[in-house]
């Protein structure tokens, strides 16, 4: 049986808004949303790993906060973190496209799996 790849996600909130990124094209779950992040490197803490992933994905500084959930999905274990923007703004340096969305479009949006069951525990934020 093949290891589990241990991921982090950012679940950025600014003015009642999340933000979301679009996998790109040739890419793993192309055209799916998700919330931005990546792979935690052997050694590394998932802190560091999400701040780390946010600043070489979108260009851009967090504070990363309290977990608020995780999910299995095939070989991922996905752990998600509430983050607060600190400074930059995003840019979609790895993604087709980022976007600002409102929680209620959340739930209209065609989502990797490993990030849906994540959904309920930001629609509470």
């Amino acid at each position: 049986m093949s290891e589990m790849v241990r991921v982090v996600a950012g679940v950025v909130v600014r003015a009642g808004r999340v933000l979301v990124a679009l996998r790109g094209a040739g890419r793993p779950l192309a055209g799916r949303w998700e919330f931005p992040g990546g792979k935690v490197e052997p050694g590394e803490d998932d802190r560091a790993a999400l701040a780390r992933e946010l600043h070489e994905e979108l260009a851009i500084r967090v504070e990363v906060g309290a977990r608020l959930g995780e999910s299995r999905h095939g070989k991922v274990h996905l752990l998600a973190y509430r983050c607060t923007l600190r400074e930059g703004e995003p840019v979609a340096l790895e993604h087709e496209h980022i976007r600002w969305a409102l929680p209620g479009e959340l739930g209209g949006l065609s989502w990797a799996p490993a990030d849906v069951p994540l959904l309920d525990a930001v629609l509470r934020l």
